[in-house]
This record gives C-alpha cells, sequence and structure tokens, in this order.
C-alpha cells in the first residue's frame, strides 16, 4: 500500500513548533509519503523552510510548497489522504468542508469551528463519506492527562465541584500574525486558548458543561487592531461544579518558561476532599544559563539527540498527539466505518460528533462575552445556546 500523503493548509507558529517536525518524524518512519503545505504567502512558507532547529533534526527533509489556494493543495492530494489544517479559527470551517468534499480525511487545529451547526454539518459530511474528522487537541495526549482520567474514572477523586485553570501566552504573540486576525469580531482569548480545559475537565471528569459566562477585555495590537486579549470565563458543569478559566495574550516576556499554564481541581466523595492539580507552566526543570533564567517543559515538545548520526528526534504529547491523529485517519481508511465508531467511543481522539461540547461553549461564551457577561445556557437537545 502506498504511504499516505499529506497536505498542510497553514504554515505559522504551531507548524514551527509542533505539526512540521512531527511529520517530519513520521515521515523519517516510512508512517507517511509525500508532505505539501499550502500558505497564502511563498515568504511564510520561506520563513518555514528556514527554520534552524527543524533542519537540524530533520536532514534532508522537505516539503513541497503550494502557495496560493488551498483548494488547489486539495485538489491535486489523491483521494482519501490526510488534510490537516492549521488556520485560524474563523477560518477552519470553510477549509474542512472543502477538505470533505474532495474526500481527505482532516485533522483539524483547536477549536474545530465556532459553532455546533457547523460541527452537525461537518459531522455529517464526514459520515456520509466514510471520512475522518479529527481535533487536535494535545493536551490529551499527555500522560498525566491520561493518570488523571483513569483515576478519576476509577472513583478516587469523588466528584468534581470547583475549579480554576489558565493559559497565558508570551507577550510576543501580540507582535505575530494573530494581529492580524486574532480580532475582536473573530476570536478572543478565552475561544483561542480557553478551550483546551474545557475539554480536559470534560476528558478527564465525563461531565459536561451547561453553562458559560465570559467577561472580555479589549486591548490594541501594535498594527492598531484591537482584540479581547484578556478574558475570564465561568463555566458551570451538568453537576454544578465551576470551572473558572483566564486566558490571555500577555504573559511577560521575561517570566520563565513560553508562557503560564495549568489547572486545579477540587473534588468531594466518601466524606473527605480530593484535588487534582497540574502545573503545565512548570515541569520541573530550572536552567540558568549564562544569560538568562529558563524553565523548559520536556513534555509538550522537544528535540533530544537518540545518537542515531541522522538529526534529533522530537518527544512528547505534541508529537504523540500528531501521532495518534494520523493513525487513526490511517486505521479508518483501512478498516472503515467501524473504525471510526471504535475511535469515537473510546473519546481519547476528539471528534465532531463526540467533542461537539467545545463547541457549544465557544458559541455560549461568544454570546456571553459580546452582552457584557451575562450567563449562556447550552441546549444539549438543541445543539443551541441562549442567554439566561
Amino acid at each position: 500500500m502506498a504511504a499516505t500523503e499529506i497536505g498542510v493548509i497553514g504554515a505559522g507558529m504551531i507548524l514551527h513548533d509542533q505539526i512540521l517536525p512531527s511529520l517530519y518524524e513520521l515521515q523519517r518512519r516510512g508512517r507517511i509519503g509525500s508532505i505539501r503545505i499550502c500558505a497564502r504567502n511563498q515568504s511564510t512558507l520561506d520563513a518555514l523552510r528556514g527554520n534552524a532547529k527543524i533542519a537540524a533534526a530533520f536532514p534532508g527533509h522537505k516539503f513541497e510548497d503550494r502557495p496560493g489556494d488551498w483548494k488547489n493543495l486539495i485538489a491535486e492530494l489523491p483521494a482519501r489522504s490526510i488534510v490537516i489544517i492549521a488556520l485560524p479559527d474563523q477560518l477552519h470551517h470553510a477549509a474542512v468542508m472543502d477538505c470533505l468534499q474532495a474526500d481527505q480525511h482532516v485533522i483539524c487545529v483547536k477549536p474545530l469551528v465556532l459553532s455546533a451547526a457547523d460541527s452537525i454539518e461537518i459531522e455529517k459530511t464526514a459520515k456520509e463519506r466514510g471520512l475522518l474528522v479529527a481535533v487536535e487537541y494535545h493536551k490529551r495526549l499527555d500522560d498525566r492527562s491520561f493518570m488523571a482520567r483513569q483515576r478519576y474514572r476509577e472513583g478516587l477523586f469523588g466528584e468534581f465541584r470547583l475549579g480554576n485553570a489558565w493559559l497565558h501566552e508570551k507577550w510576543n504573540y501580540r507582535s505575530s500574525n494573530f494581529q492580524n486576525w486574532f480580532t475582536c469580531e473573530n476570536s478572543d482569548a478565552f475561544t483561542y486558548i480557553g478551550c483546551h480545559y474545557v475539554d480536559l475537565v470534560h476528558y478527564i471528569t465525563g461531565l459536561k458543561p451547561a453553562s458559560v459566562s465570559v467577561y472580555g477585555l479589549k486591548d490594541t495590537f501594535p498594527n492598531g487592531n484591537v482584540g479581547y486579549l484578556w478574558a475570564d470565563a465561568r463555566v458551570i458543569w451538568e453537576n454544578g461544579a465551576c470551572l473558572n478559566v483566564q486566558n490571555a495574550l500577555g504573559y511577560p516576556e521575561n517570566g520563565p518558561g513560553s508562557n503560564a499554564q495549568g489547572i486545579i481541581l477540587y473534588c468531594s466523595g466518601k466524606g473527605e476532599g480530593a484535588m487534582i492539580r497540574h502545573s503545565d507552566q512548570y515541569r520541573g526543570l530550572e536552567y540558568c544559563y549564562h544569560d538568562r533564567y529558563e524553565e523548559p517543559s520536556p513534555d509538550y515538545f522537544q528535540y533530544i539527540d537518540l545518537g542515531t548520526g541522522n538529526g534529533l528526534s522530537p518527544v512528547g504529547y505534541g508529537f504523540r498527539s500528531i501521532d495518534v491523529l494520523v493513525s487513526a485517519c490511517q486505521a479508518v481508511e483501512q478498516e472503515g466505518m467501524s473504525r471510526l465508531q471504535q475511535i469515537e467511543s473510546a473519546g481519547v481522539v476528539a471528534t465532531p460528533g463526540n467533542s461537539r461540547y467545545n463547541e457549544l461553549v465557544v458559541e455560549a461564551g461568544r454570546l456571553s462575552l459580546l452582552n457584557q457577561g451575562l450567563e449562556a445556557l447550552i441546549d444539549y437537545s438543541t445543539n443551541t445556546v441562549a442567554l439566561r
């Protein structure tokens, strides 16, 4: 059987940090074939190709440039290949649907889309064509997430009652391409970043969110565009539990680590309290170089030298996520709909069908944010949201 060909739409930060090196590693292992990457501008592709760290890790590996319209890339791929979508949030729906109409499996960065209706349309089209659409919620593939999920579902923590989560990206995001698309009408800090932790609470506990309220603060990018760069969200779950989520593009440049992130869930059961606390920013490493201090993360994505003499190898749940999602697409292609049903029911890979609560939370969050933080209720019987 010919190796699966890969198309990628988008060539921004996440391609540099996680997706392209992960694909090169799968290519090195013989798991996938050619890689073609589409971006609107040739300069974006040139910058990706010029990434010195990736080039040093993967000598001899190259991707094919496809500047311009993503439809051209989709059309030239063999049917039932895999297309990875790494575009701004508001473009996901159009790109996913174009891929499905061309009979391509899809891996999409989070959030999948910005409304439940779009998610339903994607699920219906994908299942009609026997295709997998997988959402790249890579925090699911962190070993600690698996451990918490297993132990929670064994009843060791009792029931989740109150929690807080935070993910603040560094200030330099404001000077990146984010300033061209991360504007008030398109997204906000909770939609883009907070969805990771809403998804993780469901992934660990199995609970569904019931209502959302979001307070957003506007701030100005260097180019003058305005976005909701700070957000505080309150998510109420079906059992009455409450999760507070704070997100921003505002972590100090000189702060340790690449960002600030973590989650604490307080639980109760059998007359006693219990707690899950993951410090996702600080992974137990402190490095003081001659010119700076750093707390690097060994868990998400790192390059290590295994002594092969053939470059470096990526490790961490960032690589594992791409590996698992590519494998899932290949399994559905080889085994059909029964395999898709098994993947959906297992709940490790996020699909439109088993993670629609995320789109409903995004919808409810945007509705709340645009109405001065009023609470928005989620109705799962109709897959709609409305202000209380």
